[in-house]
């Protein structure tokens, strides 16, 4: 089944330095562009992190130290990776947690004002989880009847992740083929950033879903206790997630001034 899209569609893999969102950087990144009339663009990058790579990570992905010395870093290739981005929605595996936090981070390093809110995200791991509970090699075998070859390299991830979720469609006719339909059954909880930090509540305003102000609007807590947000900003957050809580009050202070 051809997935039905009203705009593009960039399946994305990133392998990186290890799994910290603020502190990790990509090594790798292929991206699978799919338009509306079915042609494909890929493209994938290797990455110099401008960090070490921890051997137990090489151990993992298989890129070396060596091998990226000599590559551009991410702000030298950003703006590139964003223009083939920019005007599509996005899909992995596992992305909603890891890949687009993490592809974020280093959009906002390399000041490029990355921003999910006109985009859509697909989670093909999510949907994978509630009808199956397996991992992406097991997906590719049980959807598509292949063993994966290459797994843990970007572009066969990616090249994967895109081949299981047509399988997808093609097995559960309770699936629409809509992007919007897919990025909301792949979501688990709606977050304003991605990471977890900020989510929304029942009636579709964010609140905080950590530590002692977990659960109340944010609007409130930074109203009633403004050294709050200063602690934020200067905290080991995410900068995606920085922005979202600095776009909310100033949402605020303009509401009152309206």
């Amino acid at each position: 089944m051809q997935l039905n899209l009203t705009k593009p569609i960039c399946f994305f893999d990133l392998e990186t330095t290890g799994i910290s969102i603020t502190k990790d950087r990509i090594v790798e990144i292929s991206i699978l562009k799919v338009f509306p009339n079915g042609t494909e663009e890929s493209k994938t990058w290797l990455v110099n992190p401008e960090m070490v790579i921890p051997d137990e990570v090489i151990a993992i992905h298989g890129i070396s130290n060596e091998k990226v010395a000599n590559e551009p870093t991410f702000k030298e290739l950003a703006k590139d990776i964003y223009n083939m981005i920019k005007d599509a929605d996005l899909g992995g595996f596992n992305s909603n947690r890891f890949d687009i936090p993490l592809l974020a981070e280093e959009m906002l390093r390399a000041d490029v004002d990355f921003d999910m809110k006109n985009t859509l995200a697909i989670d093909v791991q999510t949907i994978f989880h509630k009808m199956e509970q397996r991992t992406l090699s097991a997906a590719y075998k049980f959807y598509c009847d292949k063993n994966l070859d290459g797994a843990h390299s970007a572009e066969a991830d990616t090249n994967a992740t895109y081949q299981v979720l047509k399988a997808q469609l093609d097995k559960y006719e309770e699936l629409e083929n809509d992007t919007k339909f897919l990025a909301e059954f792949s979501s688990r909880k709606k977050f304003a950033d991605f990471a977890g930090f900020i989510a929304y509540n029942k009636d579709g305003v964010e609140c905080f879903s950590f530590g002692k102000h977990k659960g109340k609007l944010v609007t409130e807590v930074l109203e009633k206790e403004p050294g709050y947000f200063g602690w934020l900003l200067n905290a080991d957050f995410p900068l995606y997630t920085k922005k979202v809580l600095t776009a909310i009050k100033l949402r605020s202070f303009n509401n009152k001034l309206g």
